[in-house]
């Protein structure tokens, strides 16, 4: 510590701009920057069992809008654990800044372990990352430091993982005095959309406006600037499932919420978007996860967006990096004698979900764990959804709590995400007291990264963990049963008594087993007031269908067969 390295640097600089936690995994061409670290007070570095895991802490840190989330990792199979997780925060457009360590320079090209500098055949960790990054960069100088940082997180605030390839002798080399830490964040030009174009369309409409929320809603954290439009219009709401928390639910601070789309959704959005005069796409580009089952509908009204990227489905559409500032215009155009005179407001707002067959097997259902977890989840309280059957359900099903966020991430959808995003979400919630963050995921995801609990538990977290164990890759099994005639299975794992196991491997962490509803309530009560973190493993079937609509048929549309091979077809059974 008695010269000012650059690693040095990189801590000071990003304790200055705010940031608190470093989210990562030891190692040899990393260690220098937890070296530096340890010596602050003012920044935290976290580690992790697993490098996706930690870049999922980040992406979780981040999403929950605590701040830049940041993750470390160190040369060859170390970094490039990370990708699936940069991967997802890229695809979701989640502001992450990665730190990646590198062999030193003087070995590049020369057979280093874990070379990986692109010269003389070695792998390219600059093409690799710049691939899932919006800005990569490898930094070669010691000096190359002081503009490469505030570049890096200039461009990861515009949505995405920004990377820098750090070899270990620029880590540890001697960074002349900068005027303190003081280069300043470029101040990147950010646009104010002029939703003009929309302004004429609404004062023109004749009949109700559906609105389509999407993710950039919580990234810029317009969700009082979208209440106010959605109020002066009178009109119903729809959220994409990455982006569930932005519009309210019924009963929880807005009744006109539609609920979900596309393939885990509501099918009424399907309706109410066919009944509209105008349907205004807010922050999302519209996947077709996000729109299966509305192409229909989509066609026959009028549609306009407005977000940072334009929609995959070429509507008018107004840029804006800033929704917060284009909403308000927008409120504001359409106030007094500029307001719509011809809106009308639908009599009501109907809701149908899907209904997948009735199933009777062991274990306890989707749908009532779901409403279990409706009654006794307290407001306030954050969920982290994962992929599968289980995730499905939560979407489908789990209304979210007033106050909280619920995150589920469907960029990539990588199995495993929300252990590392929940434990980034309750460090993002650090100053709360009261805050309880609740991840909700299957075993199959479990036996992927479910080590990181013990993360949670070594740092005292308020996170409890819901493992729905169906002893199954379950939504393959659903798969091979649909698809291809139930004739084997090479989805199904052998037993498991998941929260005894961890009962025993962890004796400070509370962990019970549930296979019976009856029993249920009592094990969440416990779980959600244990002072740090719980686990309760809910016994389901693999062989119950999700609603999940590429599993579900439509009674009501026989002219009209479903193509099975692909998983995002909207022909659904729905009963409102």
């Amino acid at each position: 510590m008695a010269r000012h390295r650059v690693v040095d640097h990189i801590v000071a600089y990003l304790a200055s701009v705010g940031v608190e936690y470093i989210f990562g995994v030891d190692g040899a061409n990393i260690e220098d920057l937890y070296d530096a670290a340890f010596y602050r007070a003012d920044i935290t570095a976290v580690l992790a069992k697993h490098e996706f895991s930690a870049a999922t802490m980040a992406d979780g840190y981040s999403r929950s809008g605590a701040g830049l989330g940041v993750v470390a990792a160190t040369s060859g199979g170390g970094c490039l654990n990370t990708v699936p997780g940069l991967g997802e925060a890229y695809a979701s457009r989640v502001p992450v800044l990665a730190l990646i360590g590198q062999a030193p320079t003087a070995l590049d090209g020369r057979g280093a372990f874990q070379d990986t500098s692109g010269r003389n055949g070695a792998l390219d960790g600059q093409a690799l990352f710049s691939a899932v990054s919006v800005y990569c960069r490898r930094v070669t100088s010691a000096e190359d430091i002081v503009t490469a940082l505030p570049q890096a997180i200039t461009a990861a605030k515009t949505g995405g993982p920004a990377v820098l390839l750090l070899p270990k002798d620029i880590q540890q080399a001697t960074l002349e005095a900068v005027n303190g830490t003081d280069i300043s964040i470029t101040q990147r030009t950010v646009h104010t959309g002029d939703p003009h174009p929309i302004v004429r369309a609404l004062r023109r409409v004749d009949g109700p406006v559906t609105i389509i929320a999407g993710e950039q809603v919580a990234r810029d954290d317009a969700r009082a600037e979208l209440e106010q439009l959605r109020a002066l219009l009178r009109a119903r709401v729809a959220c994409v499932p990455d982006a569930k928390d932005v519009a309210g639910t019924p009963g929880m601070g807005s009744s006109s919420a539609l609920g979900v789309t596309g393939v885990m959704g509501h099918p009424s959005v399907a309706t109410a978007i066919a009944e509209s005069a105008l349907c205004l796409v807010v922050g999302t580009r519209l996947s077709v996860t996000a729109r299966a089952g509305l192409d229909r509908a989509l066609r026959s009204t009028n549609v306009y967006s407005i977000g940072a990227e334009a929609p995959f489905l070429p509507w008018t559409h107004v840029h804006t990096d800033d929704l917060r500032g284009s909403l308000s215009r927008l409120t504001t155009a359409l106030s007094g004698r500029g307001r719509p005179p011809r809106l009308r407001v639908p009599d009501t707002v109907r809701r149908a979900e899907l209904y997948p067959p009735a199933h009777s097997g062991p274990g306890i259902r989707y749908r009532d764990a779901m409403t279990l977890l409706d009654r006794m989840l307290p407001e306030g309280v954050d969920v982290v959804v994962d992929a599968g059957n289980i995730g499905a359900a939560a979407i489908h099903h789990l209304p979210v709590r007033r106050d909280g966020r619920f995150i589920v991430a469907l960029g990539m959808g990588g199995m495993g995400y929300s252990f590392g995003a929940g434990i980034g979400v309750a460090f993002g919630n650090a100053a709360d007291p009261n805050s309880r963050t609740v991840v909700i995921s299957g075993d199959g995801s479990f036996f992927m990264h479910g080590m990181e609990i013990h993360t949670a538990l070594q740092y005292r977290l308020p996170v409890t963990f819901l493992l729905f164990d169906n002893h199954a890759h379950a939504m393959c099994v659903t798969r091979e049963q649909q698809f291809y005639g139930d004739q084997y299975s090479y989805n199904r794992f052998g037993p498991s008594r998941l929260g005894a196991g961890l009962a025993a491997m962890f004796p400070e962490l509370r962990s019970v087993d549930v296979d019976d509803v009856d029993a249920l309530p009592a094990a969440l009560e416990t779980a959600l007031g244990v002072d740090g973190p719980s686990v309760v493993s809910i016994e389901c079937s693999a062989d119950e269908i999700p609603p999940f609509a590429a599993f579900l048929g439509n009674d009501t549309d026989a002219d009209k067969k479903p193509d099975n091979t692909n998983e995002e077809h909207p022909y659904v059974a729905a009963r409102t």
